[in-house]
């Protein structure tokens, strides 16, 4: 029971018994008065000597009864005051015990609880305030959100880096947090993650895991953190933790209801059975298929050991290659999870993905990666993508890095780096692709629940988003973060002319993001005038040389 709220009661014990007390005095001040006017009343004119008025002109008898009546009613002015404050007390010392009796059933029950030294907790209309912004805002149920560009995104971290959507002119897509306020708080939020997993409460459920339960976590087994600010709410932490080697995750939830952090909630997360079924829709594009395989066989077959690949061709051209790449893949890795679906139809994206998730046949429900032959993905990223979908409540659209042209970005070089020395996170080499949403990690149930694809949606683009709004305007909650394990390599775009405008409209705008950052784009804009000048310059020297 709250220590303040029961210094509350004690007060208004006090402040009830001192009033009844002044009531008391009141009550017989006031007979005592009326007998004073009764005796004044009867005395007569002799009492007139008690006490002399001014220049020893004596009182009347009417100026002690006209005395006395004025007391008397002020007293019985007062008397009232004190019981309409007595009654207002009762009422507030009942509303007051009504608020412990549910603090104490809060305590004794589940939920989210303050992070605060000496488990003392905060006045009730305060702690009330910090629970009802945890059921405003989206942490155990998901919102329904109008549109795509209502979602609050995530943003992760690492103990050292912190990886961020807004950039603006002066913020980059990957940075250290260099600000005090922002590393004190990541710090302070690991840092309450490790005091909740090390001193679990019973209901984090931990009692049936006693080899977890025995381990002891530090920051050094922090993987990754997710966060996002709902500005009228709060912010939301997902922290993950993980002993070395170990396919079980530690997933602590922090709220911070613009006060202290709060509990949500603290469970085991094992993911060492978790498969993903990688599915990518396909049709020609075989030399990238090659480079895709390249990276697959490194993240997946050699260290990961958990993926299925599904890859839907469409049409004959190709398809050989595509079949060669796969069996030789398979024979020199002893590699059979992977399914190959030859379809003779017009590549449709959202068509491919559908004929994917429909042919799982490995039983009713598994996780799905929709994937295109232009990806590059790491181990992490896998990780992730178990980490932050949950079947029926979890769908996780992680946003792409997506890497610039490297003949523009490296134009300067001799030869091209190798593609994974191109992986870098930085403001010339690429950019968050935030408008993007086909890339996706969801479960099977939930694709099918939700109607998948619009099928009748061909070529490049609107299906994603018309299943990204899906989901937005369901219950399941939508996690959306830039994730430093995911690249789009360049690739030139042709933008057909059978697209409709909007299609065509968003290819275009998808090829011009594509190409180069800003700096390097006006650096080409402006060669011919950057070559006047050092052509200019170098005149410049040459005569003064002569002379």
């Amino acid at each position: 029971m709250h220590h303040d709220c029961k210094r509350c009661v004690t007060s208004m014990h006090l402040r009830i018994c001192h009033n009844r007390n002044e009531e008391a005095w009141l009550i017989d001040s006031t007979q005592s008065l009326r007998y004073a006017q009764a005796r004044a009343a009867s005395a007569g004119p002799d009492v007139s000597h008690v006490l002399p008025g001014l220049g020893g002109e004596p009182y009347g008898k009417e100026y002690y009864q006209a005395l006395l009546q004025e007391q008397e009613e002020r007293h019985l002015s007062r008397a009232a005051s004190l019981k309409r404050q007595i009654a207002q007390l009762k009422q507030e010392l009942q509303e007051m015990n009504d608020k412990l009796k549910t603090l104490q059933e809060k305590k004794e029950s589940p939920g989210p609880q303050g992070l605060v030294d000496g488990k003392d907790q905060e006045p009730s209309d305060l702690l009330e305030f910090l629970h009802s912004q945890i059921d405003k805002a989206e942490v155990s149920t998901g919102a329904r959100i109008p549109s795509e560009y209502a979602l609050v995104p995530f943003e992760s971290f690492t103990t050292t880096k912190v990886y961020q959507l807004e950039m603006g002119l002066t913020r980059h897509p990957e940075e250290k947090p260099v600000r005090k306020d922002r590393r004190d708080e990541l710090v302070e939020v690991i840092e309450a993650g490790l005091d909740v997993i090390n001193n679990p409460d019973e209901e984090d459920g931990q009692e049936d895991d006693m080899p977890m339960q025995r381990q002891t976590f530090t920051e050094n087994h922090f993987v990754e953190g997710l966060y996002r600010t709902e500005r009228d709410k709060g912010t939301l932490y997902e922290l993950y933790f993980a002993k070395e080697n170990s396919h079980e995750f530690r997933h602590v939830s922090l709220f911070r209801p613009f006060g202290p952090l709060m509990k949500v909630r603290s469970t085991s997360v094992d993911t060492a059975s978790t498969i993903i079924n990688i599915i990518v829709p396909l049709s020609g594009r075989t030399e990238a298929f090659v480079q895709f395989l390249h990276n697959f066989r490194e993240v997946c077959i050699l260290q990961d050991k958990r993926v299925h690949l599904t890859v839907v061709y469409f049409g004959e051209e190709g398809l050989q290659e595509v079949k060669s790449s796969l069996r030789k893949m398979s024979s020199e890795e002893s590699f059979t999870n992977y399914t190959l679906i030859p379809v003779d139809e017009e590549f449709s994206r959202g068509r491919g993905l559908d004929i994917g998730a429909h042919a799982w046949t490995k039983g009713s429900d598994v996780l799905m990666f929709f994937c295109d032959v232009d990806i590059y993905f790491t181990l992490e990223f896998l990780s992730t993508c178990r980490l932050n979908t949950t079947p029926g409540k979890r769908v996780f659209y992680p946003v792409v890095f997506s890497l610039y042209n490297p003949a523009i970005v490296y134009g300067n070089l001799e030869l091209l780096p190798p593609i994974e020395h191109q992986l870098i996170h930085k403001k010339d080499a690429g950019f968050w692709r935030d408008f993007g949403f086909g890339m996706t990690c969801q479960y099977r149930s939930d694709f099918l629940n939700i109607g998948g694809f619009d099928l009748e949606v061909k070529g490049w683009g609107v299906e994603d988003v018309h299943l990204y709004r899906k989901y937005l305007r369901s219950d399941l909650i939508v996690m959306r973060t830039p994730v430093s394990g995911l690249f789009h390599l360049w690739h030139e775009k042709l933008c057909a002319d059978e697209l409709t405008p909007e299609q065509y409209r968003m290819c275009i705008q998808s090829k011009a993001m594509n190409e180069a950052s800003h700096s390097h784009l006006g650096m080409l804009v402006f060669r011919e005038e950057i070559e006047n000048h050092l052509r200019k310059q170098a005149y410049k020297t040459q005569s003064r040389a002569e002379d």
